[in-house]
């Protein structure tokens, strides 16, 4: 098919997905969901590459103070402005909720496996490990997160947690394990590989970028870059789908910094702005959060990664 022909169907899809928003639902392919701060709800990312849009908010039958939406974009946990905790199955744009029986902590930050099927609900110095995600969360333990504030990671089987608290990275367990993985300073991130217990982390003041291959267990570890300019202020770590990669957004770069972990190869991908994480959306990482501009993403899922973009969404 020519590019031509696929910028029609795309805005065919688009039309499509217009009519069906107008009718009360979602239509059309379904790229992603987004926190909408202002209009305090979840919305859509609709189309194509190419031929991207944001929808209209989905209705959850609440205004939202927070939401947090899986890799996969198959389930989203959401904070209502009146201080409920709700979960939500997405299916291209369908919305059904979840019960989760002994989950209670209303979370201040959120951290999703790497693929989705586990997740960390952190408050008031304490984390709620969740399992058996997307359908059927379920309470796998409670872990006393101490001092921890900054970055999170919890890997895929919901056994371990990476957490930055006090100049140190912790590798805590559900089982009770609890010990330090390496000095850091302010501001280091982490992240869990998908599919297993191999790890990173990011330190600008530092160590500068490590690769931990099974933290849980032998947990060898190997330099993939000192600190440099191009690391500094990072705000994003995130592993690729494959684990073969491992990128790095540096807001005062303005880039992001993609690592070859078989190769050792390194190499930057400039952005037209300055990165505030880096959020898993499918093959895709989000750049930015929803404002006034266009959203900024991060296409992984080819053979070399660039930067795409959607534009900004209509005001309510």
């Amino acid at each position: 098919m020519t590019t031509r022909a696929w910028r029609i169907l795309g805005l065919m899809c688009l039309a499509a997905s217009l009519l069906a928003g107008q009718q009360g639902g979602v239509g059309g392919p379904v790229a992603g969901y987004v926190f909408d701060r202002s209009a305090r709800a979840l919305r859509p990312i609709l189309g194509i590459p190419g031929a991207w849009l944001v929808g209209d908010p989905l209705d959850l039958g609440t205004d939202l103070a927070s939401a947090y939406v899986s890799p996969h974009q198959d389930l989203a946990i959401v904070v209502g402005t009146d201080g409920s905790l709700r979960w939500f199955r997405l299916n291209s744009g369908a919305v059904s909720g979840l019960t989760s029986n002994g989950i209670t902590l209303v979370p201040e930050r959120v951290a999703f496996s790497p693929s989705g099927t586990a997740v960390a609900l952190a408050a008031a110095g304490r984390v709620q490990v969740v399992t058996g995600l997307p359908g059927a969360p379920a309470l796998a333990g409670m872990v006393d997160a101490g001092g921890a504030r900054g970055s999170l990671a919890i890997s895929d089987d919901g056994a371990f947690l990476l957490l930055t608290a006090r100049g140190s990275i912790r590798l805590v367990g559900t089982a009770g394990e609890n010990r330090m993985l390496m000095d850091v300073g302010d501001g280091a991130l982490v992240a869990f590989a998908p599919g297993g217990h191999d790890a990173a982390v990011a330190d600008s003041g530092g160590a500068g970028v490590v690769l931990f291959r099974d933290v849980a267990g032998a947990s060898t570890q190997s330099l993939l870059a000192p600190p440099d300019d191009s690391l500094a202020a990072p705000v994003g770590l995130a592993f690729s789908p494959d684990g073969r990669r491992l990128y790095l957004a540096s807001s005062a770069a303005r880039s992001v910094t993609v690592f070859d972990l078989a190769t050792g190869d390194r190499s930057a991908i400039a952005c037209d702005c300055a990165p505030t994480g880096l959020v898993p959306m499918g093959n895709r990482l989000r750049l930015t959060e929803l404002g006034a501009g266009p959203l900024l993403l991060l296409d992984a899922g080819g053979r070399e990664a660039r930067m795409v973009f959607v534009p900004a969404a209509k005001v309510q």
